[in-house]
């Protein structure tokens, strides 16, 4: 069990190279061009280090470019401007062995099972047959679906369908796990469960995770340090530190640590979110002139 974190306290100062698992400088992304009346701007000169092991939780009101920075850091999209490094390399394009998504639609192929959906992953990977079973019966094991292997997607329940999806990410045993929200679907007593398995296995894999939630609780429960976005174009507004130890335990959520961080949280995201919102009704007024 993991009862101090060194590398949390290195965070406040600049991490040297060997501690950073991913280094995004002056990220801005824009979808059309500028000239057209409908270009968006999702992101501007978001900048931060985030360190090999970290648990990263990105926050922020519904459209400042949270899920865009997470499919730019996983090279599927190129950003307007800026770089972003993983591992010292700049990403220019997907890295199947050093980056795996968990989305919240968890896209597991129904006519497989467990086993099947876990192998698929490494298959597309190029991870070589004599690899794949031991990989995957290891992955299943990890997220507590031993008894499960051979079922299939709508045998599961939605917590279940997550685990594996989960699973599927683990066998192929890279450096960086990018969470788009993958408990958003699920309701708050599976999320809690979910949440504490997966710190139980940061603890365990010392895995770098990127995830995205719109939830402050879970931000508070899950992270080392929470990204707090401001609204679109997105910039991150402040870090807050989540200064806990791997794994973190049930009383955690109701501890008096828990209930400051989760406030600061929402009183940094208050005004953020009621400009959005303003933001929306204006461009709803423009879009239906009376």
């Amino acid at each position: 069990m993991r009862r101090s974190n060194p590398r949390v306290a290195t965070l406040a100062k600049r991490m040297t190279p060997d501690k950073v698992a991913i280094r995004i400088v002056g990220v801005s992304h824009q979808f059309g061009e500028a000239t057209e009346a409908r270009h968006v701007r999702a992101l501007r000169e978001t900048s931060l280090e985030i360190a090999r092991g970290e648990l990263v939780c990105l926050i922020g009101p519904s459209g400042c470019g949270k899920s865009t920075l997470l499919n730019i850091l996983g090279g599927l999209i190129a950003p307007t401007a800026g770089a972003v490094e993983v591992f010292g390399k700049r990403v220019r394009g997907p890295m199947p062995h050093d980056i795996a998504f968990v989305f919240q639609e968890n896209a597991l192929f129904p006519w497989n099972t467990v086993f099947e959906n876990v192998n698929l992953g490494m298959v597309f990977q190029g991870v070589p047959r004599a690899e794949r079973e031991a990989r995957a019966k290891r992955a299943i094991e990890a997220v507590g679906l031993q008894d499960f292997p051979q079922h299939y997607p709508a045998q599961l329940s939605g917590g279940m369908r997550q685990r594996a999806a989960l699973a599927r990410a683990l066998s192929l045993e890279t450096g960086i796990l990018l969470m788009d929200e993958p408990f958003g679907a699920l309701d708050e007593q599976t999320r809690m469960i979910l949440g504490e398995d997966l710190s139980v296995l940061l603890s365990r894999t010392e895995k770098t995770i990127v995830f995205v939630t719109h939830s402050l609780g879970e931000a508070t429960f899950l992270a080392d340090r929470v990204a707090v976005f401001s609204a679109r174009p997105g910039t991150i507004k402040k870090i807050v530190k989540v200064d806990e130890p791997h794994p973190r335990r049930p009383d955690f959520v109701t501890s008096a640590k828990f209930t400051s961080i989760r406030n600061e949280l929402y009183a940094l995201l208050h005004d953020e979110i009621r400009k959005t919102m303003a933001e929306s009704s204006v461009s709803a007024a423009g879009a239906h002139p009376p």
